[in-house]
């Protein structure tokens, strides 16, 4: 399993037991008698931390769907510490939502997303129009590559994209989308971070070490 403290993939090797005991025998949920309230438990040998979940069953064989609780909010690696903070705030806050709500993470991902167009100067009446100028990029060097391309343009039909327009007086809205939508939000986002900052900042710094040398032996900069 993937652990959701730092992503880092493990053998998982679960401890199970139930909440309530009367004696030697199970204590049923008061509301639905044949149901217990069950938790698991799982370590994580590479950040050493404690992974929790619980879930009700009729019985230890039975199937049920775990919750995760701690920690609690999706399993997402850490934003790149080239992207500015107030993004990261709300690319987290979206992250830690999801489980929750995902109304709430998907128009917090919306915003994360006008954020970044904005700051690269893609600037227009409302985001859907943003999304456009981003698409319609005629700059080679700052195009999309055609994979995420074809993701950006795809996210804009989840909850009516275009019918729920983010302008400069609505800066968050919560629309109907479903969970696996909210989660390819996060994932474009991920994309997005690095096609704005960290692609740039590494071009950057490659392009600055090859002119630290030429300057040493003496030749033009590179261009």
């Amino acid at each position: 399993m993937k652990c959701p403290h730092c992503t880092i993939f493990f053998h998982d090797s679960w401890i199970e037991d139930t909440f309530q005991r009367h004696g030697h025998n199970l204590v049923p949920d008061r509301i639905n008698q044949d149901l217990y309230w069950y938790y698991r438990t799982a370590y994580c040998p590479e950040c050493q931390r404690v992974i929790i979940e619980v879930a009700r069953k009729r019985n230890r064989n039975s199937d049920p769907e775990w919750e995760i609780i701690v920690p609690k909010g999706a399993t997402r690696g850490p934003a790149p510490p080239e992207v500015p903070v107030d993004i990261v705030r709300d690319y987290l806050e979206a992250c830690d939502v999801l489980p929750i709500s995902a109304k709430a993470s998907a128009a917090l991902a919306r915003r994360c997303l006008q954020a970044m167009l904005r700051s690269a100067g893609y600037r227009a009446k409302d985001l859907a129009k943003e999304v456009d100028l981003l698409l319609n990029e005629p700059d080679p060097k700052k195009a999309l590559t055609h994979q995420l391309r074809e993701t950006v343009d795809a996210i804009r039909n989840f909850g009516n994209f275009s019918a729920h327009p983010i302008d400069d007086k609505t800066t968050i809205q919560v629309i109907e989308v479903e969970p696996h939508e909210a989660e390819w939000c996060l994932d474009v986002i991920e994309e997005l971070f690095q096609h704005f900052y960290v692609g740039p900042a590494k071009a950057k710094a490659k392009k600055d070490a090859l002119n630290a040398k030429l300057t040493a032996a003496g030749k033009p900069l590179a261009k």
